[in-house]
C-alpha cells in the first residue's frame, strides 16, 4: 500500500513524539555538560538511541561517546564492532570497543554469561580515563517497552519474588561505586515506535542471528509466545510494564523494612545471631536477600535460601557455621553472622609479604584485599617521632608475637588479644600488621603498642584498616 499524506504525517508526529519523549527524560536526570555514553550493540534499537542522543546533544549541551562489547561469539562480531565504529565515526564522537571471550558456564545460559560479562565491562567505565568517559555522567541502554515485558514475564516463570518483578528500573546505581548510573529512556516506548522512528531517519543496523534462535528463552518468549498473546490482549506490554512499577513499589516498601531490621541487628557489617531467632520466617529471608543484594551476590534459589535460615536458626552461636553462595559464603562466629567474598580469606599470601612504610597517606594493600590509611593527628595514633627510630613495614602474623595495648597491664600473647577481641579466624593470617624494626606497633581491630602511643602533645599518626569486602 502507498502511505497516503496523512500517514507521512501521522508517521513524523510519531518520530517528533520519540524525540520530545526523550528529551523529556533527559531532562529530569541529566544537567548541562554531563557526560553520555551510549551501550551500543549495533541493533536497530541502540543505533536509534544513538540517533536520538546525538540529535539533543546539540540541542542540551551534553557530551557523547559510545562503548561496544564485542562478545566473541557470534562470527559476525568483528564486522559489527567495524560497523560501530564506522557510524561514531560519521556521528562524530568517540567509541570503546571491549573484546571478551564467553563460554558456558554450569547452570548458567550463554545468554545469561554474556549479560553478565557486558556489565561487568559497563561496571568498569570509569577506568576508562576522564578524557573518554566522565564519570559523573551515565550509561545510557536502550532497552524499550517490549523488553521490560518480556522480562517480567521471564521472571514470572523462574518463580522470582517481588525484587526481580520489578524487573528494569528507568535510572539504576551500579555495583561500582564510581561507575556511572545506568539510564533507560526508552522503557515507555515500543519496539513498533522505534522501528518506525529508524524507518523515517533512514538509519542502517546489523542483524544479530541469535535473535531469531528460539533455543534461548528470551527469543522463544518473543518469537512463538508474545505473538499469540497479543491477538488476545494487544496493550499487554503497556500492562505489564504497569506490573513491573507495582512491584518495584512493593519491593522498595520491602527494602525499608529490611533497612530498619538492619538497622537494629547489624553493626560494623555484622548480623547478630539473634536477629535469625526473633524474626518471622518471611521478614528473616527478607533481610537476608536484602543483604544479599547489597553486596551484589546473586541471590539463592528459594530452596536454598530457606536452607540457609533453618541452618542459622538450628546452629548454636558458637559454630563455626559456613555456607557457600557462589563466590561468597556465610559464615557464622560467636554470635555474629558474616557474608563475605571466598577470596578474602582463602587468599594465602607468602609468609615473608611485607610492605615499607614510607610516610605516605595511604598504602594499597593488593595482596591482602585492602588499603591501610594513615591520618595526622595531635596526641592520638603512633608516635610519628618513635616511627623514625627503625624502617616500618607492613607484614602477616607468623605466630609467638605479643602485644601491649594497655599500658596498665602486662604484655600478652597476640593470639589471646585476637581471640578475645573476637576478630574472625578465618583473617586473622590476613590481618596487615605494623612494625617499626621488630617491634610490633600497630594490630587492626586491637590497637596500638604502649610503647609506640603518641603522648598528648606529639604529633601521631593513626592507621586505619579497610577491607575491600
Amino acid at each position: 500500500m502507498v502511505p497516503t499524506k496523512r500517514q507521512k504525517s501521522n508517521k513524523n508526529n510519531d518520530w517528533d513524539a520519540l524525540v520530545s519523549h526523550t528529551r523529556e527524560v533527559l531532562q529530569d536526570c541529566i544537567t548541562r555538560d554531563d557526560h553520555l555514553i551510549v551501550g551500543l550493540s549495533g541493533g536497530v534499537d541502540s543505533i536509534v538511541l544513538l540517533d536520538l542522543l546525538a540529535l539533543l546533544s546539540r540541542q542540551m549541551q551534553f557530551t557523547l561517546s559510545a562503548v561496544h562489547v564485542n562478545h566473541g561469539i557470534s562470527h559476525n562480531a568483528n564486522a559489527w564492532s567495524h560497523f560501530c565504529c564506522r557510524l561514531c565515526y560519521t556521528y562524530g564522537i568517540s567509541i570503546s570497543v571491549a573484546y571478551l571471550k564467553v563460554s558456558k558456564q554450569p547452570g548458567l545460559s550463554l545468554e545469561a554469561v554474556a549479560r553478565e560479562k557486558r556489565y561487568q565491562v559497563f561496571s568498569r567505565l570509569h577506568t576508562t580515563g576522564a578524557t573518554e568517559f566522565n564519570t559523573s555522567g551515565y550509561l545510557v541502554l536502550a532497552q524499550h517497552q517490549d523488553d521490560q515485558a518480556e522480562t517480567v514475564l521471564l521472571q514470572l516463570l523462574r518463580g522470582a519474588g517481588v525484587r526481580g518483578l520489578s524487573a528494569m528500573p528507568r535510572v539504576r546505581k551500579q555495583s561500582v561505586a564510581t561507575a556511572p548510573y545506568i539510564l533507560r529512556p526508552l522503557l515507555d516506548v515500543s519496539r513498533s515506535s522505534i522501528e518506525s522512528y529508524a524507518a523515517q531517519r533512514q538509519l542502517q543496523w546489523v542483524h544479530d542471528e541469535s535473535n531469531d534462535c528460539t533455543h534461548y528463552s528470551r527469543n522463544f518468549l518473543r518469537h512463538e509466545v508474545l505473538p499469540v498473546i497479543r491477538r488476545k490482549y494487544p496493550n499487554y506490554s503497556q500492562t505489564l510494564q504497569r506490573t513491573s512499577q507495582h512491584m518495584a513499589e512493593a519491593s522498595q516498601l520491602l527494602d525499608e523494612l529490611a533497612k530498619s531490621d538492619a538497622q537494629r541487628y547489624m553493626a560494623d557489617g555484622k548480623l547478630a545471631f539473634a536477629a535469625m531467632r526473633e524474626l518471622s520466617d518471611p521478614r528473616a529471608k527478607n533481610l537476608l536477600r536484602y543483604l544479599l543484594w547489597q553486596q551484589n551476590i546473586r541471590l539463592p534459589s528459594t530452596i536454598r535460601l530457606e536452607e540457609l535460615l533453618r541452618q542459622l536458626q538450628n546452629a548454636e552461636s558458637d559454630t563455626r557455621l559456613h555456607v557457600k553462595l557462589g563466590t561468597h559464603e556465610v559464615r557464622v562466629y560467636r554470635g555474629d553472622i558474616f557474608i563475605l567474598p571466598i577470596p578474602l580469606y582463602n587468599r594465602k599470601p607468602p609468609k615473608d609479604l611485607a610492605y615499607a612504610w614510607q610516610d605516605e597517606p595511604s598504602l594499597v594493600l593488593n595482596e591482602l584485599g585492602g588499603t591501610i590509611s594513615f591520618k595526622r593527628s595531635c596526641g592520638q595514633g603512633l608516635s610519628h617521632e618513635k616511627l623514625k627510630q627503625a624502617p616500618v613495614f607492613i607484614r602477616l602474623r607468623k605466630g609467638g608475637e605479643t602485644f601491649k595495648p594497655d599500658c596498665k597491664r602486662p604484655r600478652r600473647s597476640l593470639k589471646n588479644l585476637l581471640q578475645e577481641a573476637s576478630i574472625p579466624p578465618w583473617t586473622r593470617y590476613t590481618l596487615p600488621l605494623l612494625f617499626c624494626g621488630e617491634k610490633l606497633a600497630w594490630v587492626p581491630g586491637i590497637g596500638m603498642d604502649c610503647e609506640f602511643q603518641a603522648m598528648p602533645d606529639e604529633n601521631g599518626v593513626v592507621p586505619e584498616w579497610q577491607a575491600q569486602l
